[in-house]
């Protein structure tokens, strides 16, 4: 291989494993389309719920891709403060609790995939699920907390403030879901519709949110 074949070999490769903005939009989008394709009005009645689980799981996989890229680019996890103390960041933060609800709902949605117990719903599948649920709603308020204290607690004129709420709203979404999925001794759930429901507005809040914080021009 010439030399310049390996610099541009090189090149791209680099260029593939760069976290960026947009990467990181478009993994959250296709992640919640995902989402919302398992979870929409009729879907599993068409398909059959394990073309629905493996929508879940693949998508799931976006997440985590998304999510490992804005945690790398959410920065240092402690900033020095004046006065000598060092604090954690709560970008950070948020970034770090929502990336570890993405494993989670990677857990849980390969389980998903063969679980065939009672005892394999409630420990292997709602387990992780409901506390991936969990983080991502603290991820969502730490997230509205950072751009309080950036921008302000009411900024409907700004991009980024709709991307937020939104996100939270999404997170509270998703919590009614695993909810609404709890299995219980007899092995039904506490609500089917509101499982599958909140799945669903939570992943297209998601989606919303992703596509308002994309980039509109490509980087130089």
């Amino acid at each position: 291989m010439s030399t310049n074949a390996g610099a541009a070999a090189l090149g791209d490769s680099e260029r593939v494993l760069t976290a960026t903005l947009g990467k990181q939009c478009w993994g959250f989008m296709i992640g919640s389309a995902l989402f919302a394709l398992g979870s929409a009005p009729g879907f599993v009645d068409w398909a059959g719920a394990s073309v629905a689980n493996v929508c879940f799981f693949v998508g799931a996989w976006f997440f985590t891709g998304a999510a490992l890229i804005q945690f790398v680019l959410s920065g240092a996890a402690v900033v020095d403060t004046s006065d000598g103390r060092r604090h954690i960041r709560m970008e950070w933060l948020s970034a770090a609790t929502q990336f570890a609800g993405t494993l989670l709902f990677n857990v849980s949605t390969a389980a998903a995939l063969n679980a065939d117990t009672i005892a394999d719903e409630r420990r292997r599948v709602w387990t992780p699920d409901a506390a991936g649920s969990v983080a991502f709603l603290v991820s969502g308020v730490l997230a509205v907390v950072v751009l309080t204290h950036t921008v302000r607690l009411w900024a409907p004129h700004r991009g980024d403030w709709w991307a937020t709420q939104i996100n939270l709203l999404g997170c509270v979404a998703f919590g009614a879901s695993a909810v609404g999925a709890y299995v219980n001794a007899s092995g039904d759930v506490v609500s089917a519709s509101v499982a599958t429901a909140g799945t669903f507005v939570g992943a297209i809040c998601f989606l919303v949110s992703a596509a308002l914080t994309l980039p509109r021009t490509a980087p130089r």
